[in-house]
């Protein structure tokens, strides 16, 4: 078994593995990191929950002169939530670069304070393909000077329609780049665009490590019966969280809508929700103050939520790949997992084609849906949001510190602190959220009144 100390980091990479307690490799890590660091191009299939970031993050900062300006790694994402979140890993890794200057570029916000900030640019770059397409249009990023360049999710990114902005991308970059294709599945459309943009790469497929650790269960449901259904399982299971998929927006809303007429903690994400919406959304199904996140497929990409027990499809995924990331949300990191998928009769083809791709029968189970469901209990956490977010320099700490003080909240009612520019949201224990909310109201943060309300 490999260890990170027989692959040759630089030293400053070695000492923040070392600090973050990484010891042995996953899979992938240990199968791309030697390619990684002779500077090959690499072309990897790495389930969901794999560790790929830490493997593709290593290996870009490993070629970072952190001395030197202007953008070296450009990493693209298919959602913003997966680009906040490997641009959160990838400066954490690389905390011990000095100067390092890591920036996240997203669509859904203005695009000024971004061409702004590029008049310094990063030595890393992480975003969405149509924005930093924008930003390359506008003349604020020149990637004359990119040493490594990473499609991640690229199966993600072909399927919604991003191949022309990768294409108009990677042609402003040198051709001399480390190009790196990590990816779920590797469909033919993506071993196309390995064949089109890196050379000799070395081809890695992983079997999947935490496979076995997802049960999967199908169940024979006609569609006018399926949030019957939904509700009895949720009701039964009564997962900490469950992220429910439908097929479409219309679909989404409405299940939604139903399970919160029954009395779920149940939440919509899709399309139609405008940026500040998705953000809420997201925070309160992260923090524990909504149990269970229905949700289309594209709306859920990159979504990453530590140890999700369970994933339900509420319509079949119309694909064998889509389905692959579907269950993949849970089951992660050797943790158990549980994927439900409710089949009706049209559907009942697609069930083959997974079949297939397991190389084996799924399991089928039968629900009764003459029962009435379990009364869901509520969320644990509630959020309480502030008017106030890093542009006014509040901090996590604040917030703690004014809830905590003399005859204030004990910190273990307080759960995950979420900080944006203008907003900051706090979870808090359910039973406690009344004396937050007086003690938020009547004390200041950092002498200064900010207002206070629930979320939801």
């Amino acid at each position: 078994m490999s260890a990170f100390s027989d692959f040759p980091l630089p030293i400053p990479l070695a000492e923040a593995v070392a600090s973050l307690g990484f010891d042995t490799p996953t899979p992938v890590q240990a199968a791309s990191l030697g390619a990684l660091l002779d500077g090959r191009d690499v072309s990897a299939r790495a389930r969901t929950g794999s560790g790929k970031t830490v493997a593709f993050g290593l290996g870009l900062l490993a070629r970072v002169d952190a001395g030197a300006g202007g953008v070296q790694a450009l990493v693209l994402c298919p959602t913003r939530e997966l680009a906040d979140q490997v641009g959160k890993e990838i400066r954490r890794i690389g905390r011990q670069l000095p100067n390092l200057k890591v920036s996240v570029f997203c669509g859904g916000v203005p695009l000024r304070p971004h061409l702004a900030s590029l008049v310094h640019p990063p030595q890393v770059v992480v975003g969405t393909p149509g924005r930093i397409q924008e930003l390359i249009d506008e003349g604020a990023l020149k990637l004359d000077g990119l040493r490594v360049a990473v499609l991640d999710e690229a199966d993600r990114m072909l399927d919604m329609g991003f191949a022309d902005d990768i294409a108009g991308i990677l042609g402003q970059a040198p051709g001399s780049r480390q190009t790196l294709l990590f990816s779920a599945t590797l469909p033919e459309a993506v071993r196309e665009l390995g064949a089109r943009y890196q050379r000799d790469p070395a081809w890695i497929e992983v079997a999947d490590p935490d496979g076995e650790a997802i049960e999967q269960r199908f169940y024979e449901v006609e569609s006018p019966r399926k949030t019957d259904a939904v509700a009895l399982l949720l009701g039964d299971l009564a997962p900490e969280a469950a992220l429910v998929f439908c097929n479409t927006r219309r679909d989404v809303q409405q299940l939604c809508d139903d399970l919160q007429q029954r009395g779920f903690a149940a939440l919509a994400l899709h399309g139609d929700l405008d940026q500040r919406e998705r953000d809420e959304v997201l925070v309160q199904f992260a923090n524990g103050s909504c149990r269970v996140l229905v949700g289309t497929d594209v709306a859920a990409r990159g979504l990453d939520i530590a140890g999700l027990p369970l994933v339900l499809s509420h319509g079949l995924a119309s694909d064998v790949d889509i389905h692959t990331h579907r269950i993949g949300r849970t089951g992660r990191a050797g943790l158990a997992g549980l994927a439900l998928a409710l089949v009706s009769g049209d559907e009942r083809r697609r069930v083959i084609a997974i079949e297939d791709a397991l190389g084996k029968a799924v399991r089928w189970e039968r629900i009764d849906l003459s029962r009435r469901p379990a009364r869901p209990a509520p969320p644990a956490m509630q959020t309480l949001v502030i008017d106030a977010g890093r542009q006014d320099k509040l901090r996590p700490g604040d917030v703690v510190g004014a809830l905590t003080g003399a005859g204030g909240l004990d910190a273990t009612a307080i759960g995950k602190i979420a900080g944006f520019p203008t907003r900051t949201y706090v979870a808090i224990a359910r039973s406690q959220v009344q004396k937050a909310m007086d003690r938020l109201r009547t004390g200041k943060i950092k002498g200064r009144n900010f207002r206070i309300r629930k979320l939801g």
